[in-house]
């Protein structure tokens, strides 16, 4: 798996799963969907879906996707997984899969994914997604994860932690353009680059989701370890035929 993101959360392992599970409530928090919908099936099959993420006011890509779950492990842990695919001309996300793991540790449960994709659009296609595309699905979906366990461990919803992301950047951007502003041109440059590094670098107020707070690769294979953020490859083979 190419992408890997895991938040430690201080909540229960039953809130976090369905606050991650449950579309009306996965589509609050996760930005890189705008709408998540189950699709009716029959008793023992896997659960089809569909999603969008609206990229501009009057433009929407959708897809396509089914997953299961293992809500009941030996370990105690519990394990999604899921395939999707898009058919739209403007998904540079042609198919892909992944997984979620929920991991007690302690007080806090590991939240954390790992997913990869196929680009379309050929060799151009495969440019854009190293250079652009795939750092910004990191991104996002780190930043989605601080922002669940905001909701989780303090109660501040997806939606009034949206508005506290976008007052703060509002602040550092004005605090650039304002000391670009009132300073003499000859001296402006340093103090506007010091303000500027200061807005890009200091840490997102404790309110704010940051992806910063999450980790971008498995702690295991820094470690040198083979513990629990296994791809869990059985549960992803039963989705092939699916």
């Amino acid at each position: 798996m190419r992408l890997y993101v895991e938040a430690r959360i201080r909540a229960g392992i039953d809130e976090v799963w369905d606050r991650s599970q449950l579309p009306d409530r996965h589509q609050r928090w996760d930005l890189r969907f705008s709408e998540i919908d189950y699709l009716p099936r029959a008793p023992g099959e896997p659960q089809h879906f569909r999603y969008a993420t609206r990229v501009l006011p009057l433009l929407t890509v959708d897809g396509t996707g089914v997953s299961a779950g293992e809500r009941n492990r030996p370990d105690g842990t519990r394990t999604s997984a899921l395939r999707f695919s898009s058919a739209h001309p403007l998904s540079l996300i042609e198919e892909g899969r992944g997984y979620w793991r929920y991991v007690p540790d302690g007080e806090e449960l590991r939240f954390l994914t790992g997913y990869d994709y196929r680009p379309r659009w050929g060799r151009f296609g495969r440019v854009v997604d190293r250079l652009l595309f795939r750092p910004l699905m990191g991104w996002a979906t780190a930043w989605s994860f601080d922002r669940l366990r905001l909701w989780c461990e303090r109660g501040i919803t997806p939606e009034r932690s949206l508005r506290h992301a976008l007052a703060e950047l509002f602040v550092r951007i004005a605090a650039v353009l304002v000391t670009a502003a009132v300073m003499p041109v000859a001296v402006a440059v340093g103090p506007v680059l010091a303000v500027a590094g200061a807005a890009l670098l200091l840490p997102p107020l404790p309110g704010t989701p940051a992806a910063r707070r999450c980790l971008r690769r498995p702690p295991e294979r820094a470690a040198g370890s083979s513990e629990s953020a296994a791809v869990p490859t059985a549960l992803l083979a039963t989705l092939e035929q699916s």
